[in-house]
């Protein structure tokens, strides 16, 4: 547990200072309110489901981001904003890059990589020899998906489900080695476990050599059996990638929990970190094996940053996932995730007492959590996600499947109670009066 102090050191404000000036200044004061909740965690004994109610606590955690409460956003899954002690940190790291970049860069700031790379592999249950930082998740999928040798006629298995630009990298691979891409259907929403596990093995076929998988589906939330599928895979001898661009800091879970060899996130979703920070995990007797998507020397062959090989590239992006994880430490992973379970419930439940209202999210403990995919029947999800936009500056992602439509909402921490009434009081408005023509 981070207490204040803590909390406030690691920012750079330290609680002394504080109190010697009678005060903080506009720009920390969200901080430190924050900062006052999260210390205030250790004289109470609150579950975490019980502490997702306290709207009082949650307010003040809200006062850490800098959002514009103008408008209503509840597509945190595309990209979540920082919270201020993120963006200070970027700012400072950015700045000091300024003042010397050949020097500071490489010399200084290229080095406080490692004590980021050290804690992110201690919170997340792996050996930091495991943890490349990339861009985002697709950079660390990309690395994989384009890092093992396939010849032509070698299948690849994923679901129909899975991330556009995954799929798009694989059918690239199509058009230009031949290798065969295999897409296979799962239900919508799936609460059994085994069920997926089977559908995976029952698609393999003998020229099967790479699974991708999900470990949360974009389009719906949906939490899929990581272990166990890499587990059925592996004793066939498949690799398998896994894409946790959804998963990481939105629920509690380690890396170590999944027992998988390859594993990509984003860290701006849920971790909360700098726009264009991601993190790609290899298992490290499988780092040798696979190439990096650009090329590094051979003495680095079993070197996990063979990953970060991009040649020029930002500092103080890296360098501020460290207030990004403090902020997540503060919180605890199991109370953001009942938080975000409780802002998901709260809008779909009061939704669900309407007919024409479809929910392709399970609202069972383990299958989803703060991501959410609900359709009105008889209403065009990309109309009705412009209408929300156009008529009420509500933010959310319409979906367009094959087999399923409507739109996905992701709200976050730092959304407020009110806010997700007035996305419920709109989409009540539509299901009473319908779209204006």
């Amino acid at each position: 547990m981070v207490n204040r102090r803590e909390f406030l050191g690691a920012i750079g404000l330290p609680a002394a200072s504080i109190a010697l000036t009678g005060g903080l200044s506009f720009d920390s004061d969200g901080a430190a309110r924050a900062a006052d909740a999260i210390g205030s965690l250790g004289d109470r004994d609150d579950t975490p489901e019980a502490l997702a109610h306290d709207e009082d606590f949650w307010f003040q955690i809200g006062q850490a981001f800098t959002v514009d409460r103008s408008l209503v956003n509840l597509n945190n899954g595309g990209v979540s904003p920082s919270p201020r002690i993120v963006q200070e940190a970027m700012k400072r790291h950015l700045d000091y890059s300024n003042t010397a970049p050949c020097y500071v860069l490489w010399r200084v700031l290229e080095p406080q990589r490692e004590p980021v790379r050290r804690r992110f592999a201690r919170e997340f249950g792996c050996d930091a020899e495991e943890v490349a930082f990339t861009r985002n998740a697709s950079e660390g999928l990309q690395i994989c998906q384009f890092g093992f040798d396939l010849r032509r006629g070698d299948e690849v298995l994923t679901t129909n489900q899975d991330y556009p630009r995954m799929i798009t990298t694989f059918k690239q691979r199509e058009r230009r080695e031949g290798i065969v891409l295999n897409q296979f259907s799962v239900p919508v929403p799936a609460e059994d476990p085994a069920e997926i596990v089977s559908l995976f093995e029952r698609n393999i076929t003998p020229k099967t050599k790479l699974i991708l998988m999900c470990h949360v589906i974009n389009l719906t939330g949906q939490i899929m059996p990581v272990r166990e599928v890499v587990a059925m895979a592996r004793a066939k001898g498949i690799p398998v990638i896994v894409d946790g661009a959804h998963a990481l800091a939105h629920f509690a879970f380690k890396l170590s929990d999944l027992d998988c060899d390859y594993y990509a996130t984003s860290l701006h979703k849920w971790l909360f970190a700098p726009h264009g920070t991601g993190m790609l995990y290899v298992r490290r007797d499988k780092i040798g094996g696979l190439w990096p998507l650009m090329a590094a020397e051979e003495k680095q062959n079993d070197d996990i940053r063979k990953f970060e090989e991009i040649g020029t590239h930002p500092a103080a992006n890296y360098l501020a996932i460290g207030e990004a994880l403090t902020f997540h430490q503060g919180l605890g992973a199991e109370r953001k995730q009942a938080r975000l379970t409780r802002l998901r419930d709260y809008w779909a439940r009061r939704l669900l007492e309407h007919d024409r209202v479809r929910l392709h999210t399970s609202l069972k403990p383990g299958f989803a959590c703060g991501i959410a995919n609900v359709q009105i029947e008889g209403i065009d999800p990309a109309e009705l996600n412009s209408w929300l936009w156009t008529t009420h500056r509500i933010l959310c992602t319409p979906i367009v499947h094959d087999e399923f439509t409507g739109i996905r909402v992701s709200p976050s921490v730092y959304t407020m109670l009110p806010e997700l009434d007035r996305f419920c009081d709109a989409i009540e408005h539509v299901i009473r009066e319908g779209l204006p023509a």
